[in-house]
């Protein structure tokens, strides 16, 4: 806490200040991050692996093996989301598994999962876009300007 804010308290509210940060737990930072690291790793693994298995036995080139590989890491993460393992991960790898774009996929059907009660419409289809729409209003905005600014440098540029 800042000095200003230190000196306003009280003997009481300072002592008590003491107190509880005598005994608040430590979290492991390190541990933390070594968890997240490899839990991110591993789901970036397993897309490169979903990848190369398009690019062999389905004949995509790299470029265009991007995008079914995206949408099954999607749905595998949605799946395990749905069973509850998705939560196991996600307590283990923290920020490592919400980074790759599972986390994204895990975003959506919590929401949808939580609100199902409510209904398809109203429950699952309004509220499943809750957290994931802002990223996807992001994403789509940004692909508008940087396809804009690519059109104008073509067009005027000769690129």
């Amino acid at each position: 806490m800042a000095n200003k804010k230190k000196k306003k308290l009280t003997p009481v509210q300072q002592e008590y200040q003491a107190f509880q940060k005598q005994r608040e737990t430590k979290r492991p930072l390190l541990k933390n991050c070594i968890n997240a690291f490899l839990t991110g790793g591993i789901i970036c693994l397993i897309g490169q692996v979903i990848q190369t298995f398009y690019i062999y036995f389905f004949d995509f080139t790299e470029q265009t093996a991007g995008n079914p590989t995206v949408a099954t890491l999607i749905f595998i993460s949605m799946l395990f989301t749905g069973f509850g393992v998705y939560d196991r991960i996600a307590q283990f790898g923290g920020a490592g598994s919400a980074v790759p774009v599972t986390g994204f996929g895990n975003a959506v059907i919590s929401a949808a999962i939580e609100h199902r009660t409510e209904g398809f419409v109203l429950g699952v289809g309004g509220n499943m876009f809750k957290l994931a729409g802002s990223v996807i209003l992001f994403g789509v905005f940004s692909a508008f300007i940087i396809a804009t600014i690519k059109t104008i440098l073509i067009t005027w540029g000769g690129l």
